[in-house]
């Protein structure tokens, strides 16, 4: 079985068929070649070559040449140059313009194969990565999307197409459908990967910030302006800027992003010199934005300028049939983040998950998979590991000692009913015995922010004291 095809490019007669044995012993399919440019010729023509070892010095066509078309037209075949005036300068040299080894000579022949070997198992592994992921990404997702039905499968192909283009897109989808997950994948497959990815949550910003946040500001241009700031376009210069929930911008920033995107420059706040940026903008909001037109609240120039190309990413609800493979990918991921042994789901946790209408979508499913693999303590996700209020329904009883609800009232006292202050304080007794004293786990847990969990705890007496998990306090 051939090890691989090589061209082989030496002006020489007798070093040509040294190099030429020497590796068809060992298995390659090999072409050699006196003439540099009867030997471009022949690797322009056919297909399969995986690697060329071409001499530096030749008549007519040296090898840095033949190096430079060769990663022209195909980037991932290795070339191997081979000279008798070998030196730092020329090594450095190759190696810029995109040379994948180096050998000086006379030629120990034991050596080239080494090289050759490594070189064409290096491309066989890419390839069959690239092969092996692209066959993944056609059965169950794109990049960090997951997903099988028509309607995921139909967006993989819309994103693919559009990510090859520089064209400006808007995502529309509720809340939790991954809309910037689409934005992530298409900046990842477009030529400006190389180049940052910038999200933005335009809803989180106070609107007297957003303006410096967009475009930056100078030194002095307000109150505590004591250094100047570069925005996030220019942040983003060469790369994509992800708008997220657009629709919240005020009327005065939409009018001043209009601007930017036609004249592709920015200026500063407190600033007058225009700065040229180069961004593509990828734009998402959960709001219907032709309403939002209509309705005034937003440009409709800028509408449109917006929405050269829209993708539509439908609700959990309505693709129930991605929601086993999503739980399997949330489960081993948080499975191997939590040092638990999770491996899968049990029939009676999948049906009730496909029952539920996940109102959250997909944001809310990653988080009660996260809960469900904490508190869990064998191979497999049961019912009693589901949340008590998921999906409105009473907690079974065998989950009440398990997650973040205070135990039950004693049976010597039925009529005991716990204050909601108390039952706060149990549940957050709970997730911290739970999850080892971890406060960033346990606030994962409880849905609830880091800050947020700090400052109960020092409402309860417990301010910033450590790691141990308080007690169960008695009712």
């Amino acid at each position: 079985m051939a090890q691989g095809t090589v061209l082989i490019f030496e002006d020489e007669s007798e070093n040509l068929r040294s190099l030429t044995r020497a590796l068809e012993k060992v298995g390659y399919t090999v072409r050699g070649f006196q003439d540099p440019v009867k030997g471009l010729e022949y690797f322009h023509s056919c297909e399969g070559v995986d690697m060329v070892v071409t001499d530096l010095r030749m008549p007519g066509l040296d090898g840095m040449e033949i190096l430079r078309q060769v990663k022209k037209a195909d980037p991932s075949v290795a070339v191997l140059l081979v000279t008798a005036f070998g030196s730092v300068e020329s090594a450095v040299q190759a190696m810029k313009v995109g040379a994948d080894d180096y050998l000086a000579k006379p030629v120990d022949l034991y050596e080239l194969r080494s090289r050759v070997s490594s070189l064409v198992e290096k491309r066989r592994l890419s390839r069959e990565v690239d092969e092996l992921k692209a066959r993944l990404d056609e059965r169950f997702g794109f990049e960090n999307l997951v997903g099988t039905s028509r309607p995921m499968v139909e967006l993989f192909k819309q994103t693919r197409t559009v990510a090859a283009t520089r064209a400006t897109v808007l995502i529309r989808g509720e809340s939790g459908t991954g809309k910037e997950l689409i934005a992530n994948a298409i900046h990842q497959h477009s030529d400006r990967k190389r180049g940052r990815f910038l999200p933005l949550n335009c809803a989180a910003i106070p609107p007297n910030l957003m303006e410096s946040e967009l475009f930056g500001h100078e030194k002095g241009a307000f109150t505590g302006a004591d250094r100047a700031h570069p925005g996030k376009f220019e942040q983003a210069n060469g790369g994509t800027l992800f708008l997220d929930e657009v629709a919240e911008l005020p009327p005065d920033l939409q009018a001043k992003l209009l601007r930017v995107l036609e004249e592709r420059t920015v200026t500063r706040v407190g600033g007058t010199q225009p700065i040229p940026v180069d961004v593509r903008i990828i734009a998402a909001t959960h709001r219907d934005l032709g309403a939002c037109v209509r309705e005034g609240r937003f440009r409709e120039d800028l509408y449109y300028r917006l929405k050269v190309v829209e993708l539509a990413v439908l609700p959990l609800r309505e693709r129930r049939e991605d929601v086993p493979l999503l739980v399997q990918a949330f489960l081993t991921q948080f499975a191997a983040e939590h040092g638990k042994a999770v491996r899968r789901a049990s029939e009676p946790v999948l049906r009730a998950f496909a029952a539920y209408t996940w109102p959250g979508n997909v944001r809310e499913l990653k988080n009660v998979v996260e809960r469900m693999v904490v508190f869990c303590d064998g191979e497999e996700l049961e019912e009693r590991h589901l949340p008590a209020d998921f999906g409105d329904r009473p907690r079974p009883a065998a989950a009440a000692a398990r997650t973040m609800e205070p135990a039950p009232p004693r049976p010597e006292a039925p009529q005991a009913v716990l204050p909601l202050g108390r039952m706060e304080r149990e549940a957050i007794f709970a997730a911290l015995r739970e999850t080892g004293g971890n406060k960033t786990q346990a606030a994962r847990v409880l849905g609830i922010g880091l800050r947020t969990l700090h400052r109960k705890l020092k409402e309860y007496g417990y301010g910033e004291r450590p790691t141990a998990a308080p007690e169960r306090s008695q009712p």
